[in-house]
Parts: C-alpha cells; structure tokens; sequence
C-alpha cells in the first residue's frame, strides 16, 4: 500500500506540474482568456496541496523521515518516544475504522496516535 501511495502520489504531482507549464506557456502566447489562467491556478493548487499534504494523524517528523504509516494512518506501534504516555482519549477513526488511542508529551502538549486493534 506505501508503493501504491508514493506512486500515485508521484504521478499526481507529475499532471500538475504539467498542467502548471502548459497554463503558463498559454498564458504567455494568448493571454489569460484562452483557459491559461485555469490550467495554471489548477496546476499549481494541486502542487501546493502535494507538497503541503500530511497522511492522518501522523506527526511532522515522520512525515519528514519517511516513517512507515501505522495501522489508521497513524505512527506505527512501537515507534513512539518514551517521552509519550497515553492519554484517556480515544476514537474511531471515521475513514479506516479502527480504534485509535492518543498519546501525549506531558512537557509539550505534543500529541501522537496509534491504533489499539
């Protein structure tokens, strides 16, 4: 599923790059009433929205590592700092289903989750 994801993930970014160079070159040979404008917003919003993306509650540094995703799109079990201890929340993750329990930094208020199936 993390092969399918970057792919996927690769080949969105690759449409809206093109999409983003083919609204600029019209752009610059008609001007913006010839759809060059729509091509270049959509290109570029979709750029942003990539770049920017984050998979569900999954925090910033394993996002930047590359981590593997947990069960529930959160961190994988196992992966959590000492630091973390559990909290008295949990809830059921709308998209996948599973039970998720919340950890928490006491120091920083930062928080993790992972699933509990």
């Amino acid at each position: 599923m993390t092969a399918l994801y970057a792919v996927s993930r690769s080949l969105l970014f690759g449409v809206c790059a093109l999409l983003f160079v083919f609204g600029v070159a019209s752009l610059a040979s008609t001007g913006p009433g010839e759809g060059g404008l729509f091509l270049t917003l959509l290109g570029g919003g979709g750029i942003i929205a990539l770049l920017l993306e984050r998979t569900r509650y999954r925090s910033e540094s394993a996002e930047r590592s590359g981590a593997a995703i947990g069960p529930g799109g959160g961190e994988p079990p196992g992966a959590l700092d000492p630091r973390f201890s559990p909290t008295a929340e949990v809830f059921v993750d709308p998209a996948s289903r599973r039970r998720m329990r919340v950890f928490s930094d006491p120091r920083t208020g930062e928080r993790r989750y992972v699933t509990e199936d």
